[in-house]
C-alpha cells in the first residue's frame, strides 16, 4: 500500500469460512412442503423433486414435452445435447390428462 510497510499486519490471521453442511430434508418434510404448494408452483416443486430436474429444465417444460403413454418427460437442453427423457410420476403429481 504506497509503498510503505506495515508492522502491525504481520500477526493477523486471514479469517476461516465455517465448512457448510447440506440441508437434507426427511421425506415425511418434503411431503408436508409439497402439500402446501399449489398451482404452477407446487408442480413445478413436485416435478423438481419427483423427477430430479434442473431448475431450468422445469421451467422450459411445454406441454408437448409430457408423454402420458409411456409416462415420461422429454427435456430439452439445447446448448448441451439432445432431449432426454426423464421417467415421470405423472399421476403423484395429479397431472391429468385432457383429451
Amino acid at each position: 500500500m504506497l509503498g510503505k510497510e506495515l508492522a502491525w499486519l504481520d500477526g493477523l490471521v486471514r479469517a476461516k469460512r465455517p465448512a457448510r453442511m447440506p440441508v437434507v430434508m426427511t421425506q415425511a418434510e418434503v411431503e408436508r412442503l409439497l402439500a402446501c404448494l399449489r398451482g404452477v408452483r407446487g408442480l413445478a416443486a413436485g416435478l423438481l423433486y419427483g423427477t430430479g430436474m434442473r431448475l431450468l429444465e422445469c421451467l422450459r417444460l411445454r406441454v408437448k414435452d409430457v408423454d402420458f403413454g409411456y409416462r415420461q418427460i422429454l427435456v430439452r437442453d439445447e446448448p448441451f445435447g439432445p432431449p432426454r427423457a426423464v421417467p415421470g410420476r405423472l399421476r403423484r403429481l395429479s397431472i391429468t390428462r385432457r383429451d
